[in-house]
C-alpha cells in the first residue's frame, strides 16, 4: 500500500511536530503510512543529542528542543521538508537501511539535474562536495518513524552561519539554486516522493 502524501503548505514547526507525535502514538499495524510535505517559518531545531555550544548567535529566530536524533539545524521558507510517518516493521527496514534509502532518493533526484552528490558515513545527509544540501533527523518509536528530511532549494542560507550545522563547526551549506538556473518546486517534490516510495520498496 502506497503512503498518503499530505501537502501542508507553509507551517509553524511546533504544531506539526506535535501532530507527528500524536499520529505515531495513535497508529496501529493497519494504519496507512503518510508523507507530510511542508516548509517551515524560520526556526532552529535542536535534536536529542544537541549541545548548546553549537548555537552560536541565533538572534530572534526561535530554538526548539525536539525529540529527533542529531544536533541543530535550520528550517525556513525555500526549504523542502518531508516527514516520514512510516511503519518500518511492515516495510522490513532497519534504521540504517531506512536512512540510506532517504539519502539515495535525494542523490537520485540531484542526479536528474546533473548534480553529483554523496552521503557521508560520519554525518547523515547529502553533500555536494563538502557542502551540505540535505539534512536528516528521525525518531523511531516502536518501529514507527517520524521526523524526516530537509532539502535546501532556494532559501536564505545566512542563518546557518549562526550555528554549527548538525554539530560540525564551519560546515558549508548549499542549496539547489546555487547549482541550477531554474527549477519547478512542485516537480521536485513529486520526483523526490516517487524516489522515496521506490527506494522504500512500497508495493503498488
Amino acid at each position: 500500500m502506497l503512503p498518503v502524501i499530505s501537502h501542508l503548505g507553509r507551517t509553524e514547526y511546533q504544531p506539526v511536530w506535535q501532530s507527528m507525535q500524536q499520529f505515531t502514538r495513535q497508529r496501529s499495524a493497519d494504519t496507512c503510512d503518510e508523507f507530510w510535505v511542508t516548509e517551515h517559518h524560520p526556526v532552529y531545531t535542536q535534536g536529542l543529542n544537541g549541545r548548546s555550544e553549537h548555537l552560536l548567535a541565533t538572534g530572534d529566530i526561535p530554538v526548539i528542543q525536539v525529540d529527533r536524533g542529531g544536533q541543530v539545524t535550520y528550517h525556513a521558507p525555500g526549504q523542502l521538508v518531508i516527514y516520514f510517518l512510516v511503519d518500518l516493521n511492515r516495510l522490513g527496514k532497519g534504521v540504517r537501511a531506512f536512512v540510506t534509502d532517504i539519502e539515495q532518493s535525494i542523490i537520485d533526484l540531484l542526479a536528474d539535474y546533473d548534480i553529483e552528490s554523496a552521503a557521508r558515513a560520519d554525518a547523515p545527509g547529502v553533500y555536494i562536495g563538502a557542502a551540505k544540501i540535505a539534512a536528516l533527523g528521525l525518531r523511531i518509536r516502536k518501529g514507527y518513524s517520524y521526523h524526516g528530511l530537509s532539502l535546501n532549494l532556494d532559501m536564505d542560507l545566512t542563518p546557518f552561519s549562526d550555528i554549527n550545522p548538525c554539530g560540525f563547526a564551519g560546515m558549508p551549506v548549499t542549496r539547489l539554486s546555487d547549482h541550477v538556473g531554474q527549477f519547478d518546486r512542485r516537480a521536485i517534490t513529486r520526483q523526490l516522493c516517487a524516489n522515496l516510495m521506490e527506494n522504500f520498496a512500497y508495493e503498488q
